[in-house]
Formats: C-alpha cells, structure tokens, sequence
C-alpha cells in the first residue's frame, strides 16, 4: 500500500517554484505590451528620434525626410 508524505518546503523553494512557472507567461505579456507602447507611440516625434530611428535595421523608416520650408514649425 502506498503512503502519503509530506514534504516542507522552505520559503524561497516555494518562491522559485512559482518564479519558473509564471516567467514564461510574464515574458509573453511583457513583449506584447512594450510591442503595443511602441505602436501607439511611434507617432509621437521624441519617440521616432530617440527610440525608432537608433533600431539598426529599420532606422532609415522613420527618419524625416521632409524639406524643413514644408514644416509649418
């Protein structure tokens, strides 16, 4: 007949153990929402300047090209 154990767990064990099993989860909700951040910010020109513009493969997209006598500023 097999018998039922309890094993104690400390409190940093059982810390860990939530840890690993929520990681995975978080990571995917996190780069979603910082993928969502960005496309509602893109818009915005600080964003474009100082985040867009310095991504090495898709930097040229969003640099202005327009002529500065075009700009009403």
């Amino acid at each position: 007949m097999a018998q039922f154990t309890l094993h104690r767990q400390t409190p940093l064990r059982a810390t860990l153990n939530v840890t690993k099993n929520w990681t995975g989860s978080l990571g995917i909700w996190g780069a979603s929402a910082g993928a969502a951040v960005l496309l509602f910010l893109s818009v915005t020109p600080l964003v474009k300047r100082e985040v867009l513009q310095k991504v090495p493969v898709l930097g040229s997209y969003y640099e202005d090209k327009t002529p500065a006598s075009d700009k009403p500023f």
